[in-house]
């Protein structure tokens, strides 16, 4: 390199030495300027100084970066890597030691006898600087005292003082940069000196020797180990004392010693056979799925840009070409689908039962009942199941197909020659070869490895890329990620400094000399390690120069780049799950279980049978003549007997199950209530295998972004000048209907309460309501003047709030108070404190271009507020202020920009300088309320206030915790029971209410409704009883607010009451006198006040789920600034440490700050989000969010969706903060302690890919996760998305997980969940075409779980249950026939009769059944998601539901075939007791107790499918006797078919008779069975059975319903709900009608009198007569008719 040439070997020797390198490697080049290099592994205190000189240094990828060297974050990967990134915001200035590791990251820690055992990512370039010993002539660096991990942060020297690495995901340096700079500057340390490492893995300090050998001392005694000790101020890293050190990860034992015992305890159970037999069956799947494993390459995939290459690219790895570009989500392959099919169609048991006895058939002269009688069926069925699957993957291989075939604009070389230039859309390119180029569009999947390929703005990336050019400010691209980690905000990519200085334009590609060397492909999407090679000098490439599959390319022009990864080798598509399993029902499993029974009992009765004969054969076979030679051998009689009876298990059950599910499918695709009308888009089943686990979900594991969030950011709150104020610019005034049956009374606000007072408590303090009257329609309560937004994380807490809109008109009166002045400097930094760029559109609107959603928020918000940024360029603002309303003439300022100091993930914050139109320099900071608070001029002040709010807010938190323990302790739970009270419980209530549903017997009314019971009244108890159950289970244990003597309330109380008053009124605004009092202007000149106001309305801010920022300002001397701008000017022209440099020089300007003002943005949700997982909790179901956004967002997004409630205990789990295992086990101990009321355990994706390294530390997590209420997981990979949901699978025995998602980021977790679930979002349709089920809308899935979830699992398990009830009802007939016939085999049943039993005559009932039952309402599902958890613990169908159903056949098998035989078989005076006439009656009660029972007795819900179903099944049994008694052969003996129900059994009145007796007995033992368990065995279904069986309760679960079921209602779905509004319409019109005949007959007699008295005296005879007359109509004028009253 030196020279010109080539780096030997890779341009970087090897390491050895460090088993994990999570850094960046460069090589020095000698006599060049130092550009440090930031990180470098420690090979060995015996290399030179002289010899890590040698080596070939590569420049940094960004010119003006400053390499500051902190430590590293390990990596998420389990593997490790070398790391090299020069990115600037790497650097952070975390103050905190680093967890565990005295300061020192794991990758940092040199193990011994690493030589031999050393580890590196597979395939990453070999880039590794040696340090040596320092030279005797260095000169000595001053020791350094290790910081405490506990100081505190000091807010004006924290870059200084900054040891640690980044709190993002974004990687740091490493102390191997210490070494470095120490080895090449120091010229007098001794050839021995070095760092020590103290701690070590899992070990506590001072125990490192127990790990890697070494002594005491520090001195390591294997070869190639040492002892290092840093001791170099000038290196800025400090770490903690050994006494304060934490303990760090590392491999081994977790410092838990009884856990860590219990553990090995177990591994030891483990078999050295079970261990070999789980290595095979790796091997076997690998082999069978045809998964290869690939090596790694030598020094990674190394890339040359050249534009003549006719070829594609060989990848050294197999010697074949680079993979495609070619992706695919399916299932299966051409080759794979067929065996894999196989398996799953005969996993099913019944599947493999029925081959198996399909086998025995095929032996001639076993089967009585043919050959082809089973396998012909079975293999129709089963390849019938196989196409439906095979359509299903058909269906997502053509989206793939639809994917692949996309364009993409790729640079090509034509065949034409003789022309330098060519002309195209893009421009023209020259070229220094023969051959012009292009650019050409051809399709996704053609695109090969090494192509250069152009994105435009808004276009997707089609591969990896490497970033060559951008026509971007600074050559910088912005890209949005969000489907491949989740997160909005924009990713800036920035080619590195060889690439820009050698393409300035699209032209010089052609001329560009660049090798590139990446590392292999992998899963990692937050790291990236290579290397490129641009005319003989190398610099690094990180992830901030590679844009992958799946981004969009925003506020950008265009941008080139040249492939690397293509197809499934891309960072998105490794992250996918390339073999998915077959998703099976669990529900299947159970019925597996049931069939390897039900074979066994058929293997049983057969040996029965057959041992039988043989005794009946001794006994009676010999002695009669008419028998003789006619015996049968035991092995065929026992196979005989096994084939009569093997439709025990019905061939067609799965079968008609498929039918089942696929009008479950239906149902589910016409649902109106899960219809999203904005994007056309209804619930879309993919699959119908799963549709009852949509029933039985115990975990649900959601993405964030496009999931939860509506992927917009809205400016909400503000605080300033010590007041708060709401932004409603953006809210829409919807008055929408919501039913309501009942104007509810407004909760009387309690006093004061004391501990105990409040732990005492056993209700809400909330009246019932005294009747559930039917009609009214109200809006919403929220809707009320003044209450336009609610926070989504606190409803409850709903109070009048000021407006924005108010403040400014009250600014504009008075701009001269303190307020006004404070408020208008507030919107002048809203305006002028952004990257934002404004771009005029055609219709005169001002959009804006910004890096991240909250910017824009911003930036709108001062938009609304009259601060409009209408342009700027590089040196100005111009804004355009409107000073006295929206119709006053503008006001334009020219804002000079002078310096602006960037925000970076480290720093938290960005500022702006400006001069201002009257010469004033003033500096604006903005960030988190957390940093800038420490650059207040009244920092200190401040922070006392804050611990202050904090105590405050942890006392509340600790009372509400404790209010809630002590509410769910009064709950006793019953074990068929939801819950029940002190008083009188629902399944009381039920009984006492048994009766509500009977028609009333008194006379009829308009309409035809009967007379209300009089047992109304008595139901009063009843249905208040029902009303506060439900409202203490809505409001979730939501407790009011705690009153606090504290003078933060804003504005004061009294002006509170008067704003109530005033905003009663119609009025949408306050008056100003009325703004008067809300203001308080000695507050807003009081700073002291305003802070602690301030502080105060960020906590709160933060507990509704805003998002915060702080506001800060300070006006400059021009001396003052212009010292400052020089040391800042050389800090961004320095070529050494220049981030480091700008971010000291930022710190000298941002101190002593004036508050500004407090800004609270809101991450918007989807509408119904928090309800919809307030009913998901209600059901048992364990909600998961996990993200790739930042840990701050996560939990912002958690509390405003209510996964995080405010009494919740949240438990953070952070690598960097250490003491990983104490906390988890710390959280187990607590939560098993019942001291928390609501757990919620909070990891970002680094920790959890460390937790994952060590088995213990991993089994515990997985311990506290499963006993959490809710787990968030931030920055995780879409890999560690899966394996939680793959570990909660494999883990939680019984659990039936779900994942939701709308990215490509989601797919993998979905494909591993048992049900996968795609949202059709912004992210595009991706997660959807692979899910399960597709809905528009998260709020969906709660009727789409609790309603069709449910229903279809009682349906499903229904359908099972009578199945086998049936079968064994049907054939233990036939097997109690046979004592009768010496248990010969032969059949009581005609043959054809008897093969069609299934098929024809009692197939419809189950199916409809499972088609069209509904145990529940859906109102009443969703106003009780409690009733939920029978699917979670398997309720509808297990074994003890299968032993009942079983115990009911044999009983009626053995009612039926008794009554039979003694009341018509051997009876005397019967016409015909031939067999056929036995068995047909037999069949006639079996088929009509089938279709009954399972019709009119288990169906809940009647309609006319029940008579169509009974009509068919019943009438074609009849009209096949008819069609067996005409065609049948006379001829035939055995069963003297032929005119038997026209001239024999079917004229005789003893036949039908005894079928009259029998059906009576049987409806007799099933009522009696069916009122002894409903009394003594009853369940939640039945008591919510009966009480919707009342109208009134039954309305209030509608009201609880509402949400879910408007949508139908107003399309006219609400049957019941119509007609009585159909019939109180016509009540009033005939009130209207009768009062209107009144009102005429009143008007009338005044007419009359007034007549009266003008006639006079003279009418004196007949006055007498009339006085009568007279005062019926003063009688009927005083009441009053109609709208006429007496005055």
């Amino acid at each position: 390199m030196a020279d010109g040439g080539e780096p030997p070997s890779g341009n970087i020797r090897r390491r050895h030495s460090a088993p994990r390198d999570d850094e960046d490697a460069v090589a020095l080049e000698p006599g060049a300027d130092v550009a440090f290099p930031t990180s470098y592994p420690i090979e060995g205190a015996q290399r030179s100084a002289a010899e890590l000189i040698a080596t070939p240094a590569s420049q940094p990828s960004v010119p003006d970066s400053a390499l500051r060297p902190v430590l590293s974050q390990r990596s998420t990967d389990a593997s490790p890597r070398v790391r090299f990134s020069t990115d600037l915001e790497r650097h952070v200035t975390d103050p905190r030691p680093r967890p565990g590791t005295a300061g020192v990251s794991i990758d940092e820690i040199t193990q011994v006898g690493s030589s031999s055992g050393s580890k590196k990512r597979p395939g990453a370039p070999d880039l590794t600087v040696h340090t040596g010993e320092a030279h005797a002539e260095q000169k000595s660096w001053e020791n350094v005292r290790p910081a405490s991990p506990h100081t505190p942060p000091s807010p004006h020297n924290t870059s200084k003082n900054s040891p640690l690495s980044p709190t993002n995901r974004n990687r740091g340096y490493s102390l191997r940069r210490s070494l470095f700079r120490k080895n090449v500057f120091d010229q007098t340390s001794s050839p021995g000196s070095g760092i020590e490492l103290q701690d070590g893995p899992g070990l506590p300090p001072g125990n490192l020797e127990k790990l890697d050998g070494t002594s005491d001392d520090g001195v390591t005694n294997k070869n190639g180990d040492f002892a290092i000790d840093i001791s170099s101020a000038h290196a800025n890293v400090l770490l903690p004392s050994s006494s304060g050190t934490k303990k760090k990860f590392g491999k081994g034992h977790v410092a838990l010693p009884n856990y860590d015992k219990w553990l090995q305890s177990s591994e030891k159970r483990t078999t050295r056979t079970m261990q070999d037999v789980r290595a095979f069956g790796a091997r076997a799947r690998k082999f069978i799925l045809r998964i290869k494993d690939i090596p790694p390459s030598t020094d990674g995939r190394h890339i040359d840009l050249d534009l003549t290459r006719k070829e594609p690219m060989i990848d050294e790895r197999t010697n074949q070409p680079y993979t495609t570009n070619w992706i695919r989500s399916t299932r299966y392959s051409a080759w794979n689908f067929l065996p894999r099919q196989l398996v799953a169609q005969f996993a099913k048991f019944a599947n493999f039962y029925f081959l198996c006895i399909a086998i025995l058939q095929m032996i001639p002269g076993l089967s009585t009942t043919g050959r082809w009688t089973t396998l012909v069926p079975l293999l129709f069925f089963v390849f019938l199941s196989i196409a439906k699957e095979g359509y299903d993957d058909l269906r997502r291989y053509r989206l793939d197909k639809a994917e692949n075939r996309r364009e993409a604009q790729v640079l090509r070389m034509s065949s034409l020659s003789g022309n330098t230039s060519t002309s195209s859309d893009k421009g023209t390119i020259n070229s220094s070869f023969t051959e012009p180029l292009h650019w050409q569009s051809i399709k996704w999947q053609d695109i090969n490895v090494g192509d250069i390929i152009m994105l435009e703005r808004d276009d997707a990336a089609p591969a990896d890329l490497a970033l060559l050019h951008t026509t971007g400010d600074n050559n910088v691209a912005y890209v949005e990620t969000m489907a491949l980690d989740g997160e909005t905000n924009l990713k800036s990519k920035q080619t590195t400094a060889s690439i820009v200085q050698a393409i300035k334009n699209q032209e010089d590609i052609t001329n560009c000399d660049a090798q590139f060397v990446v590392e292999d492909p992998n899963q990692d999407l937050y790291s990236f390690e290579g290397r490129v090679t641009v005319s003989g000098k190398t610099a690094p490439l990180t992830i901030h120069e590679i844009i992958c599959r799946g981004s969009i390319l925003r506020n950008t022009p265009n941008a080139v780049g040249m492939v690397i990864y293509s197809g499934e080798e891309c960072r998105i598509r490794m992250n996918a799950n390339k073999n998915p399993r077959i998703k099976a029902p669990s529900l299947q499993s159970a019925v597996n279980r049931i069939v390897i029974l039900i074979a066994v009992f058929v293997v049983a009765l057969s040996i029965f049978n057959a041992v039988a004969y043989r005794i009946w054969k001794s006994r009676n076979e010999d002695n009669a003549w008419y028998l003789s030679n006619a015996s049968v051998a035991f092995f065929p009689n026992l196979t005989s007997f096994i084939i009569m009876f093997n439709t025990l298990i019905p061939l067609s059950l799965y079968v008609s199950l498929e039918i089942v599910k696929l009008a479950q499918m239906f149902f589910l695709y016409s649902d109106i209530d899960m219809y999203d009308p904005v994007s056309n888009t209804p619930c879309e089943p993919r699959t119908s295998t799963i549709n009852e686990e949509l029933g039985q979900i115990s975990y649900i594991f959601s993405d964030k972004t496009g999931t939860l969030t509506d992927n917009s950011m809205k400016f909400r709150k503000l605080s300033v000048a010590g007041v708060a104020w709401l932004h409603d610019a953006d809210l829409q005034e919807n008055q929408k209907k919501r039913l309501i049956h009942k104007t509810r009374k407004k909760e009387k606000e309690p006093a004061a309460k004391t501990l105990r007072s409040i732990t005492n408590e056993t209700a809400p303090v909330e009246p019932t309501t005294p009747a559930l009257e039917a009609g009214a329609q109200m809006t919403d309560s929220g809707a009320e003047a003044g209450l336009k937004w609610q926070s989504s994380a606190k409803p409850s807490n709903s109070h009048q709030q000021l407006l924005t809109k108010d403040m400014i008109r009250y600014i504009q009166r008075k701009p001269h108070t303190p307020f006004s002045k404070k408020a208008r400097m507030f919107l002048l930094s809203l305006a002028l404190c952004h990257t934002c760029l404004p771009e005029v559109q055609e219709d005169g609107q001002t959009h804006f271009m910004a890096s991240s959603p909250d910017e824009l928020a911003l930036v709108q918000a001062a938009q609304d507020m009259g601060f409009l940024v209408i342009n700027r360029d590089v040196n100005t603002i111009t804004l355009k202020i409107i000073p006295s309303g929206p119709d006053a003439d503008p006001i334009f300022e020219i804002y000079e920009t002078l310096d602006v100091i960037e925000f970076s993930s480290k720093r938290k914050r960005m500022s702006i300088i400006v001069r201002f139109p009257d010469g004033r320099v003033c500096i604006i900071c903005k960030g988190a309320d957390s940093i800038v608070m420490q650059r207040l001029k009244l920092a200190s002040f401040a922070n006392k206030k804050m611990v202050d709010i904090e105590q405050r807010a942890n006392k509340r938190k600790s009372m509400e915790a404790q209010q809630v323990i002590a509410r769910m302790s009064e709950q006793v739970d019953r074990k068929e029971s939801i819950a029940g009270r002190k008083s009188l419980t629902l399944s009381q209530a039920a009984r006492a209410s048994f009766s509500v549903g009977r028609p009333s017997l008194g006379r009829g009314s308009i309409g035809g409704l009967g007379r209300p019971s009089t047992s109304g009244r008595s139901l009063q108890p009843v249905r208040d009883e029902v009303d506060q159950w439900l409202r203490e289970r809505e409001n979730n244990y939501r407790i009011r607010d705690i009153k606090e003597n504290t003078p933060l309330q804003t504005p004061r109380q009294s002006s509170l009451n008067r704003l109530s008053v005033a905003l009663s009124e119609t009025r949408s605004s306050l008056q100003g006198e009325e703004m008067d009092d809300m203001i308080d202007e000695t507050l807003a000149a009081d700073d002291t006040a305003v802070i602690e106001r301030c502080l105060q309305h960020i906590n709160d801010f933060a507990t509704e789920g805003l998002r915060t920022l702080l506001y800060g300002y300070r006006f400059l001397d021009e001396d003052e600034y212009s010292t400052w701008k020089k040391g800042y000017l050389d800090a961004t022209t320095s070529l050494v440490d220049r981030a480091r440099l700008i971010e000291e020089a930022g710190e000298l300007i941002e101190q002593e700050l004036e508050l500004s003002a407090a800004t609270a943005i809101e991450d918007k949700l989807q509408h119904g989000v928090p309800e919809a997982i307030d009913k998901l909790r209600r059901a048992q179901i364990k909600m998961w969010m996990l993200t790739g956004d930042k840990r701050e967002t996560a939990i912002n997004i958690g509390y405003s969706c209510r996964l995080i409630k405010e009494y919740s205990t949240v438990t953070v789990l952070d690598h960097e903060m250490g003491e990983v295992e104490q906390s988890i086990a710390a959280a187990v101990l607590a939560i098993n302690s019942g001291t928390i009321a609501h757990s919620v355990v909070v990891i970002d994706g680094q920790t959890l890919a460390q937790v994952n390294e060590i088995e213990p530390l991993q089994m515990l997590f997985f311990d506290l996760a499963i006993l959490a209420d809710s787990v968030i997981c931030c920055r995780a990979s879409p890999s560690q998305k899966a394996s939680l949901v793959k570990n909660i699978r494999k883990r939680v025995k019984k659990s039936i997980t779900l994942a939701i998602g709308d990215g490509a980021n989601d797919i993998a977790m979905i494909q591993e969940a048992h049900v996968g679930i795609g949202i059709t979002g912004k992210e595009g349709l991706q997660a959807a075409r692979t899910s399960d089920y597709s809905i528009a809308q998260f709020r969906f899935l709660t009727k789409l779980l609790l309603v069709h979830g449910r229903w279809n699992y009682i349906r499903t398990c229904k359908y099972v249950a009578a199945t086998f009830w049936k079968e064994m009802l049907f054939y233990l007939t036939q097997a109690l026939y046979q004592r009768s016939n010496g248990y010969t085999g032969t059949s009581l049943y005609e043959e054809w009769s008897l093969a069609l039993f299934n098929t024809l005559f009692t197939s419809l009932p189950v199916i409809f059944m499972g088609v069209f039952e509904k145990d529940l309402s859906a109102s009443t599902l969703l106003a009780v998601p409690e009733l939920y958890t029978i699917g979670q613990r398997n309720g509808g169908f297990n074994f003890k539901v299968y032993l009942r159903w079983i115990f009911m056949a044999s009983g009626e098998a053995m009612l039926i075939y008794f009554c039979m035989l003694s009341l018509y078989g051997e009876a005397r005076f019967t016409e015909d007791n031939t067999l056929f006439a036995l068995g047909s009656l037999t069949y006639t009660v079996v088929v009509i107790a089938v279709a009954s029972k399972i019709q009119f007795i288990e169906t809940h819900n009647k309609s006319i499918t029940n008579v169509i179903s009974m009509f068919l099944s019943i009438g074609g049994w009849f009209l096949w006797n008819v069609i067996l008694a005409s065609t049948y052969s006379a001829s035939r003996k055995i069963y003297y078919v032929r005119d038997a129900i026209f001239l024999h059994w079917g004229r005789s009145a003893t036949w039908w008779l005894t079928l009259i007796l029998i059906l009576a007995s049987f409806y007799v033992f099933e009522f009696g069975v069916m009122s002894l368990r409903a009394t003594f065995f009853t369940t939640d279904t039945d008591v919510f059975q009966t009480l919707e069986k009342d109208p009134a309760i039954k309305r209030r679960f509608e009201e609880s319903a509402a949400d879910e079921l408007q949508q139908g209602w107003d399309r006219k779905t609400n049957k019941e709900r119509d007609q009585q509004e159909r019939i109180r319409q016509v009540v009033d019109e005939l009130h209207r009608k009768e009062e209107e005949r009144r009102e005429g007959e009143v008007k009338e007699l005044l007419r009359n009198r007034r007549r009266e008295g003008e006639t006079g005296p003279e009418r004196t005879g007949v006055e007498s007569g009339e006085a009568h007359e007279r005062e019926d109509v003063d009688r009927i004028l005083s009441k009053g008719f109609g709208r006429v009253q007496d005055a």
